[in-house]
């Protein structure tokens, strides 16, 4: 029992089906009026599929999954889920669920939403993990009736719609600064307003990276910060994953590069061209996979941060990448990256901007947080048939 209602076996009500993927050398098979989905075309925070990159022909001989159907994918990976919301087939990749009369789909995707860690965990095989037609049908499931299941799917569905608001809201703060940016300095590209262009090597006293010794780790309490490109996001230092290097290494490295406040830390391979301000006085080291920027005194670390991460700037970085394997930005290219300089006024009010922007958007990650909370409290009582 969970709760108060008994757990059934997915195969009991649900059809279960898999897909495949026609021949791609066959061309009578394909650009036809049936739609046909792959796991990659389900995004994060899926609902209704209505529509689908590729398209087969009836000549392919699929199953047609009917509107409604449940959308599982088994492997590549395990555990995304939407709804289909037309008539469509899928590959290989899925393990789709047809509702019976004694399940609500909407249901059943709002419960499999919640279970993703313990799909990942019933996946089999050596090169990549994959759950099977059998091991999805032996899935267990609390079932409540039909009328409480559609009210815990509506409850969830009104929380959920308030978690992608929040979310948009975010964004939207995001879009309002990259066109303020171009409001009040203007296409950097085309430069309209005639500011004058200036490479970070003339507008920065330091340009580095850190150490090319592959360190060996430590634990927190006997260590020091040690940041790599994984731990810079657009904007912003994730501290949540940081390693720790010992006192000796530590020391060796300090010497020769204390990075400091308002030092803008951009990542060279991994995720290239993203920038992070150093916001903290806390003591740290970075690896080779980082480059440090000191900016001049004439110019405000905040806009150079905003102006590096801008687009065309991003565009001078890919078109330096080298590298065949993991594409690496070199100090060369970074050095000889433009930008555009307006007046250090117009730069102050700018990133004064961007601080309210930022204040904003802290407050709205907070209720964001809150939400995603009460709904995770939500869906163990729904679950768990507290509120029904």
């Amino acid at each position: 029992m969970m709760g108060k209602w008994d757990m059934v076996r997915l195969g009991d009500v649900c059809e279960i089906v898999s897909g495949s993927t026609p021949s791609t050398g066959n061309s009578e098979l394909w650009d036809g009026d049936i739609k046909w989905i792959t796991p990659a075309e389900i995004p994060v925070d899926s609902y209704f599929i209505y529509d689908t990159e590729r398209h087969i022909s009836q000549k392919a001989g699929l199953k047609l999954m009917p509107a409604g159907t449940v959308l599982l994918s088994s492997r590549a990976p395990i555990g995304k889920v939407a709804i289909a919301g037309e008539p469509m087939c899928c590959n290989q990749g899925f393990k789709n669920l047809i509702c019976s009369d004694n399940i609500h789909n909407r249901y059943l995707y709002r419960y499999l939403r919640n279970q993703t860690a313990y799909l990942n965990s019933l996946g089999r095989g050596a090169t990549f993990k994959e759950i099977s037609k059998s091991i999805v049908e032996d899935v267990e499931i609390p079932l409540p009736p039909l009328p409480t299941q559609q009210k815990i799917a509506d409850v969830l569905d009104r929380a959920s719609v308030l978690i992608k608001k929040r979310k948009s809201q975010i964004a939207k703060l995001d879009l309002l600064v990259k066109s303020r940016f171009v409001e009040m300095i203007g296409d950097p590209v085309r430069n309209p307003m005639g500011w004058e262009v200036k490479r970070l090597e003339d507008i920065c006293d330091k340009i580095t990276d850190g150490t090319h010794q592959t360190p060996e780790y430590t634990d927190k309490d006997n260590g020091y910060l040690f940041l790599s490109s994984k731990d810079v996001t657009t904007g912003y230092i994730n501290w949540d994953n940081v390693k720790y290097i010992p006192e000796e290494l530590h020391l060796k490295l300090y010497k020769r590069l204390a990075p400091q406040r308002n030092d803008i830390l951009l990542a060279k391979n991994g995720t290239t061209g993203v920038a992070a301000l150093v916001d903290t006085d806390d003591v740290f080291d970075i690896y080779v996979s980082l480059a440090l920027l000191r900016p001049k005194t004439d110019i405000d670390p905040l806009f150079l941060l905003i102006a590096i991460n801008s687009d065309s700037t991003k565009h001078q970085f890919n078109a330096g990448l080298k590298g065949i394997g993991v594409p690496n930005l070199h100090l060369k290219e970074i050095r000889q990256t433009k930008i555009v300089i307006p007046s250090l006024e117009l730069q102050t009010k700018f990133a004064d901007f961007v601080r309210a922007v930022d204040k904003s958007k802290a407050e709205m990650q907070a209720g964001l947080e809150q939400l995603e909370l009460l709904y995770k409290s939500l869906m163990q009582k729904c679950f768990g048939g507290e509120l029904f």
